[in-house]
């Protein structure tokens, strides 16, 4: 009787889990707190965004989705707390971007340039990383930003 019981609650909890899991945002989350980031590019130049902070699970599950649109000079970072193997997608996102994925210590680990909005397809990372920031599609391609290039914020050690 005890172990249908547990097992009774267990299934229960799993299923809840899942269910809360399966919520999709509907629309647009509201403007997060933001934050300075600069990017060091590799001929020494400092580019200053202006980046909301996307640091809960929900934050992220939302990301850029239903955006109309984001600053020249903004953008989202994803803040995973710790390295970790990423992969994003384009679900919802109205607009194209160019995702940055950045290692603990701060460098540009990879970018994928100009996403497809609504598509399914995974970014990767190409392995673990501690953050992935989102800006306008075209970015770095505009501000010559590279692999390798250095990101300076608070959560890397190095506020600008």
């Amino acid at each position: 009787m005890k172990r249908r019981v547990l097992l009774t609650f267990a299934a229960m909890t799993l299923a809840g889990g899942a269910f809360a899991q399966d919520v999709e945002p509907k629309g647009p989350q509201p403007e997060l707190p933001k934050e300075k980031l600069v990017i060091v590019t590799h001929d020494g130049k400092d580019h200053v965004f202006n980046v909301e902070m996307a640091t809960t699970p929900e934050q992220q599950k939302t990301g850029e989705m239903f955006r109309t649109s984001i600053p020249a000079d903004g953008g989202m970072l994803f803040d995973w707390g710790s390295p970790r193997p990423t992969q994003m997608w384009m679900k919802n996102t109205l607009v194209p971007l160019d995702m940055i994925f950045i290692n603990a210590d701060g460098t540009i680990r990879s970018i994928a340039e100009d996403t497809v909005p609504h598509s399914l397809a995974v970014i990767d990372a190409g392995g673990p990383v501690r953050a992935t920031l989102e800006v306008n599609a075209g970015t770095t391609a505009k501000l010559d930003i590279r692999v390798g290039d250095k990101v300076k914020q608070r959560i890397f050690g190095d506020a600008p």
